[in-house]
């Protein structure tokens, strides 16, 4: 059946991308070598040197540098009201540490955010999307190296300058807390990095988040910038009190990123764990003040999927990055994610619980192999129903009270998978002709769930469909 599921008036719709999975062009204008660069085969392979680089498919990516405006106009024809999109360190800054911006790179983003300001899309922009300048890595060791907060924020400081009539959305970190799985993508540490080198680079981290908040309620007063998080939901396997409490320290890891950035401290059960674990964080004088006084305005989170946590050794699976153990009352992915359109729910509502501020969905979707038909269509009938079900619990948590300020889906186009690096698990709306070889001329052909989004977003969710089990 369907029933009304609207939305509020001002809830902001779209989708999700990224620089190094979209755009391709990465070394034109410019442009320097990124940490994602290094990794052609995902997140999930371990990273080359400069010298041992090879090509890799997201060298080319979906051609978003090229096509933007022919993407830009199927976002507003899907009826768009935000795209959250991230700018590449690397365009700006090649190496990282200069003290003087790449113009080409700053005028790329110019024309992006005219773009979107032609077909009245709000742009909502991550700094720093799962990459960083490799030069960095070399001469630093990445956010190893306290240097790197400033070069952050000089960074963040160039582009709100440059963009502060533009752009009144602003994210620091994309899932922040993913540094704890995959160091080099989050840190820029070797994957085998001890867990005292990797807690003092996030450290840097969030102090160069803070100063990077404070920097923009400075430039931007009318801006608001907000932190974004992996929302890894795991869920107590069994009623066993010792389960729950395997929850509560599976869930610690990753809202403890949460908490520092909308608390401004480090809170007691990390400190517990930094005593049991012998670890010790460097912190400089100004660092406790400069993390007090630079709370987010809002949390954003992805997600794909909930976990399982046990107190006793089990098989477990990986769902997203990070490893759980499997739900036996949920169904899974092609790619063995469990889908748990609920667990959104019940994560919007833990959230708003904790933090008592905003929350923006800024991702959610659905991997999946898509067929092309003899009639030249792709019916990804298990992509609206994944996205439906997700919609009516973000709609159920409005009703329970959490304000909800927009929904992105990821990614609104087909894209370079950031785990695998592949063109077979798509995501979009909207198909491109490549597959993980790189064959394929590009075309952009609609898929039976850009209509379907295009009528969720004229109705305001009107459009979406309610079962009784919901």
């Amino acid at each position: 059946m369907t029933t009304n599921t609207q939305f509020p008036h001002d809830f902001l719709w779209g989708g999700a991308i990224a620089a190094n999975q979209v755009e391709g062009s990465y070394l034109t204008d410019g442009k320097g070598l990124s940490t994602s660069d290094m990794l052609p085969n995902g997140i999930l392979s371990p990273h080359q040197t400069r010298a041992e680089r090879t090509a890799g498919i997201k060298d080319l990516a979906i051609d978003f540098y090229h096509r933007y405006p022919e993407d830009i106009a199927l976002f507003k024809e899907m009826g768009f009201t935000c795209l959250r999109l991230s700018i590449a360190w690397t365009r700006i800054f090649p190496n990282g540490d200069e003290l003087e911006p790449n113009q080409a790179g700053l005028e790329y983003y110019d024309k992006i955010f005219a773009e979107l300001a032609a077909h009245n899309i709000t742009p909502f922009v991550t700094l720093s999307h799962y990459e960083m300048p490799y030069a960095l890595v070399e001469n630093y060791n990445g956010w190893g190296n306290r240097k790197l907060i400033e070069f952050f924020t000089r960074y963040a400081r160039t582009v709100f300058e440059r963009y502060k009539d533009s752009v009144k959305l602003w994210l620091t970190f994309n899932e922040i807390n993913m540094s704890l799985h995959a160091p080099f993508t989050g840190v820029g540490l070797q994957e085998d990095a001890s867990e005292q080198a990797i807690f003092q680079a996030i450290h840097h981290q969030l102090v160069a988040s803070a100063q990077t908040v404070q920097l923009c309620h400075e430039i931007i007063p009318d801006a608001k910038i907000g932190n974004m998080l992996l929302g890894a939901l795991a869920y107590p396997h069994t009623c066993n009190p010792d389960d729950v409490i395997a929850a509560m320290h599976e869930n610690n890891q990753w809202l403890f990123f949460g908490d520092v950035q909308t608390r401004g401290r480090y809170p007691g059960y990390m400190l517990r764990y930094f005593r049991d674990n012998n670890i010790s964080i460097e912190m400089e004088q100004g660092d406790v003040d400069t993390l007090a006084a630079a709370s987010v305005d809002f949390i954003s989170f992805s997600y794909y999927a909930s976990g399982c946590a046990s107190a006793r050794e089990q098989e477990k699976e990986v769902g997203n990055i990070i490893a759980g153990v499997p739900n036996p009352y949920l169904e899974k992915s092609q790619w063995g994610w469990l889908i748990d359109p609920k667990g959104l729910r019940i994560l919007l509502n833990f959230l708003h619980d904790r933090y008592q501020k905003p929350l923006f969905i800024v991702e959610n979707g659905l991997g999946a192999r898509d067929e092309i038909t003899a009639d030249g269509e792709i019916i990804d009938d298990y992509r609206i129903a994944y996205l439906n079900d997700h919609l009516v619990q973000a709609r159920e948590a409005i009703e329970d009270g959490i304000e909800l300020m927009g929904y992105t889906t990821w990614g609104p186009i087909d894209l370079v998978a950031n785990s695998t690096a592949e063109m077979s698990k798509r995501y979009g709306f909207i198909h491109v002709d490549r597959d993980n070889e790189g064959n394929g001329d590009l075309t952009r052909l609609r898929k039976k769930s850009f209509y379907w989004y295009q009528e969720v977003i004229k109705t305001q969710g009107g459009s979406l469909t309610v079962t009784s089990a919901d």
